[in-house]
C-alpha cells in the first residue's frame, strides 16, 4: 500500500514558531494539499463530508500540526514507564481500535513539532529513575510509522533515545514503511515491534492498513538494521478456526524469518476487550464488521478509573493463552513472551 498522504492539513499558528513546523509546511505548500488554520486543533470545525460517517473518513485522511502544550507523560504498562507524545490518531480502519472511543469526535491525526520540549521532559523522567532502565512507548495514541515518512519525529527520537544510557524506545506498527529508519543510530536501545495476527483478522478487521506479507518484509529490514525486533498478537481473536488460523499466522512467521531476526525477539499477546462505549461507536461507523461483541460472552473486567471493559471468560482466555504459548514455544523457542493480557 501506498505511505498516507493527507488531503486537508491544519497549522497551529504556534507550531510554524518551530523548525519542523515550518518544514511541513512547505513540504505542503508545495503539494496538492489544501491548508487552513486554526487557533487550536480543538477548534477544527467543517470537515468535508455529506454525513458524519464520510467526516470520520475524512478526518482520518486529515492532519493537525501542532504544540504539545501538556508535557506530562501518561503512564503505558504493561509496555514500557511511560507514553512518549508524538502523535495522536491513525489513519488506519481498524474495527476493534480503542483510539475509536479515546479519540471521541476528533479522529483526525495530530503531530507535535515541539520536539525538544517533549525531549526534555523524557531527560526529566529518566534522571528521576536512574540508574533504573526507563523505557518510552511512542504508539500508545497513534501508528507512529504510519506518519513518520512525512515528519521524521520518530527516527529523532530514535536517536535522542539512542544517545541515553538509561532510556529505551519501544513502538508498534501495522505500516511497512520504514525504509527512513534504517539508517537511524539507535544504539539498540529501540525496541521495533509489528502487530501481526490471523488471517481472518487483518482480512475482515484490520482496512487501511498495510498486510502481512508488508509487515514481515518490513521486519526483515528493521533486523537487519540490528534493532531489537518483537511482534505484539493484537487483539487476539476468537473466531471460527482460530486454532488453524494462529497456527498459520507462526508457521508464516518462522518460514519467512531469516535466522538474524530471531537472535532477540519479543512476543506480547493482548485478548480483544471492548466497552460498551465502543461498541456503539464501532457499530455505528463500520455497522457491516463482523466484530463479535456480545456482553453474554464476556467478563467484566474492571480497569483503572473505575472503568471496565469485556474480555473473553476465563476457561476461553486460558485456551487462547495456552495454545499461542505453546506455538510461540515450539516455533520461536529462544524468544521472550512479556505478557498475555
Amino acid at each position: 500500500m501506498r505511505p498516507f498522504y493527507p488531503q486537508l492539513v491544519y497549522f497551529e499558528p504556534q507550531a510554524l514558531n518551530y523548525p519542523l513546523g515550518k518544514e511541513l509546511y512547505e513540504k505542503f505548500k508545495n503539494a496538492d494539499v489544501e491548508i487552513r488554520e486554526t487557533t487550536s486543533h480543538n477548534q477544527v470545525r467543517n470537515i468535508p463530508g455529506k454525513n458524519e460517517n464520510q467526516q470520520y473518513r475524512n478526518a482520518k485522511s486529515t492532519l493537525v500540526v501542532g504544540v504539545r502544550k501538556t508535557l506530562k507523560f501518561d503512564t503505558s504498562k504493561p509496555s514500557a514507564e511511560y507514553a512518549i507524545p508524538l502523535a495522536t490518531g491513525c489513519m488506519g480502519h481498524c474495527h476493534y481500535c480503542y483510539l475509536q472511543t479515546t479519540l471521541g469526535d476528533k479522529p483526525y491525526i495530530r503531530t507535535y513539532v515541539n520536539l525538544d520540549d517533549i525531549f526534555s521532559a523524557a531527560d526529566d523522567y529518566m534522571k528521576e529513575r536512574a540508574p533504573e532502565i526507563t523505557r518510552f512507548e511512542a504508539a500508545c495514541t497513534s501508528d507512529i510509522v504510519g506518519i513518520d515518512h512525512l515528519t521524521h519525529s520518530l527516527k529523532k527520537t530514535i536517536e535522542f533515545i539512542g544517545e541515553r544510557e538509561h532510556g529505551r524506545l519501544r513502538f508498534v506498527t501495522k505500516y511497512h514503511h520504514v525504509d527512513h529508519l534504517l539508517d537511524a543510530k539507535h544504539n539498540g536501545h529501540t525496541r521495533f515491534r509489528f502487530s501481526v495476527n490471523a488471517a481472518h483478522v487483518i482480512k475482515y478487521f484490520e482496512p487501511g492498513t498495510s498486510n502481512f506479507l508488508e509487515r514481515i518484509e518490513a521486519a526483515e529490514k528493521v533486523a537487519k538494521a540490528d534493532y531489537p525486533l518483537g511482534f505484539v498478537i493484537a487483539p487476539i481473536i476468537w473466531h471460527e478456526g482460530w486454532e488453524e488460523g494462529y497456527l498459520e499466522l507462526f508457521e508464516r512467521l518462522e518460514a519467512s524469518l531469516p535466522s538474524y531476526a530471531k537472535k532477540d525477539l519479543t512476543f506480547e499477546m493482548i485478548q480483544h476487550r471492548f466497552t460498551q462505549t465502543a461498541k456503539r461507536v464501532i457499530n455505528k461507523r463500520y455497522p457491516k464488521s463482523k466484530l463479535e461483541m456480545e456482553e453474554k460472552e464476556r467478563k467484566y473486567k474492571w480497569g483503572r478509573y473505575g472503568r471496565g471493559k469485556y474480555v473473553y471468560k476465563d476457561e476461553r482466555a486460558a485456551e487462547l493463552r495456552d495454545t499461542l504459548t505453546g506455538y510461540i514455544d515450539k516455533y520461536f523457542p529462544r524468544a521472550k513472551i512479556e505478557y498475555f493480557t
